[in-house]
């Protein structure tokens, strides 16, 4: 490439307090022409997984770190050959010895671009790649198939002679095989490599049968084959970084790497548990009204498309008796030592995804009428569930519910959300005895949890707020005169 230089595409970070993420897939390899804002991996924070676009273009030199990595923000985890001018000092290739004098800088330059995550601004032009003509030399290919094997998590491959410090040769670009996220998910927990796998379901996409079927295909030879001669890895961790640890299974236990989701999840309940004095408090209550009216706000109108389900009147319920009782909705601030009442809601609902336990959050939820709550609870679903949360989702959150009837739990002892004074667990609603009218019969019953940090809230307080959801539960009704 005439006039090129090489520059050094860093981890990026969200300005969301992250400070790591881990390199799920890489798209492009050595070789391959990358154009600006092309997606070139997929990531995993400690909040969500999302896909980097480059932001300028150029031919992939070298990938710093293989699939599987935790990578710190701001290190450099791709170099791209670009054309117009030496790179600056900063973006220089780490292999690369610094010259004595600075670099020129070009007459002109294309305006400054930050890396920044899905969701935060991603360039907008084509992510289409350029053809590129196949490499002639057999060593050349030999070498391409060894940078492809480590690449794709297959180890070691067979022995190749060192290729010499110079850039990769070109390589023609696999297509992505086609499968739905939760397939991809499964493939990864299972450690398949999708472009291995023969797809069976329509228009070639590889179905949750086809990657069961290809593990089973494998077991057999992995258990009788040699040990493969090592080589020369294609990419590696810097020497102050060990290879990020895998999955091992010894037969008698499996040690699964603790990062990413499930991380930062056990991070924030460590410190929530130790930090914030947490007191539960329970009523069970007769949600057999609640219950007839979610059977008929299924059939009007203006509900029509919508998710509709005991959660949304709970959560409607929960808005009101924290109207009532401002104080519930609230934090504790430890350096000034102030409690900050929030007069805004944002409204957590605690998601088990593939990935792990994320609260992703309805913002101003205490403005939004019923038909706009349940359209805002229908997404923070479906998004969830497709692994799309973004990190600005689950920030900012004030107080949280979590469902743990739909596992058919009768309730718990929820912990915290950091930073946030409430969290509310329902539990399973089933027929119970209940004495109605002065008889017994049966009726829709479930238990209610709400913890509380005992700093900001007493006993009271907490009380009232819980009393007051069920209530409205009991009394669906009150969601009008209480309103």
């Amino acid at each position: 490439m005439t006039n090129a230089s090489v520059r050094e595409f860093k981890m990026p970070d969200v300005g969301e307090g992250l400070t790591e993420a881990e390199i799920l897939k890489w798209y492009v390899q050595p070789g391959d022409t990358v154009t600006d804002g092309q997606v070139v991996c997929e990531v995993e924070t400690a909040k969500a997984a999302v896909e980097l676009p480059i932001p300028y273009d150029g031919v992939v030199r070298s990938l710093h770190f293989p699939e599987g990595t935790t990578v710190d923000v701001g290190t450099s985890i791709i170099a791209v050959e670009v054309a117009g001018g030496a790179a600056p000092a900063q973006e220089a290739a780490p292999a690369a010895p610094a010259p004595a004098a600075e670099p020129e800088q070009p007459a002109e330059q294309p305006a400054a671009r930050q890396p920044v995550l899905v969701g935060y601004g991603v360039a907008t032009s084509s992510t289409r790649r350029r053809p590129r003509k196949q490499a002639q030399d057999p060593a050349a290919q030999q070498a391409a198939s060894a940078v492809q094997s480590e690449l794709n998590g297959h180890g070691a491959a067979p022995a190749a002679p060192a290729a010499p410090a110079a850039p990769a040769a070109p390589v023609a670009p696999a297509q992505r095989p086609l499968a739905k996220p939760p397939v991809r998910k499964l493939a990864k927990d299972l450690g398949v490599d999708l472009a291995t796998v023969t797809p069976t379901g329509p228009d070639g996409v590889v179905t949750r049968e086809d990657v069961h079927a290809a593990v089973a295909a494998a077991q057999a030879p992995q258990q009788t084959a040699p040990t493969a001669q090592p080589v020369a890895p294609a990419v590696s961790a810097p020497a102050d970084r060990p290879a990020a640890p895998a999955s091992y299974d010894s037969g008698r236990e499996t040690r699964i790497p603790v990062k990413g989701v499930r991380k930062a999840t056990a991070a924030a309940m460590v410190g929530s548990a130790f930090t914030a004095p947490h007191v539960t408090e329970f009523v069970t209550v007769d949600v057999t009204r609640t219950m007839k009216l979610v059977e008929e706000l299924k059939q009007d109108k203006e509900f029509a498309g919508l998710r509709v389900n005991p959660l949304l009147l709970i959560a409607k319920a929960l808005l009101v008796a924290i109207r009532r009782n401002p104080d519930i909705n609230a934090s504790w601030d430890e350096a000034a030592q102030e409690i900050v009442v929030k007069h805004y809601v944002n409204l957590g609902i605690a998601a088990a995804t593939p990935r792990g336990l994320i609260v992703p959050n309805i913002k101003d939820a205490h403005a939004r009428t019923l038909p706009e709550l349940a359209a805002a609870l229908g997404e923070l679903v479906s998004t969830a569930r497709e692994g799309k949360t973004s990190p600005s989702a689950m920030q900012g959150g004030t107080v949280t519910i979590t469902n743990v009837g739909v596992f058919g739990v009768d309730t718990g002892t929820p912990i915290l959300n950091p930073g946030e004074s409430a969290i509310l667990a329902v539990g399973a609603i089933k027929p119970q005895p209940w004495v109605h009218k002065g008889k017994v019969k049966p009726r829709q019953v479930t238990t209610l949890a709400l913890s509380f940090d005992h700093r900001l809230v007493d006993g009271e307080l907490g009380s009232k707020v819980l009393a007051d959801v069920a209530a409205i539960l009991e009394q669906p009704k009150r969601l009008i005169t209480w309103a």
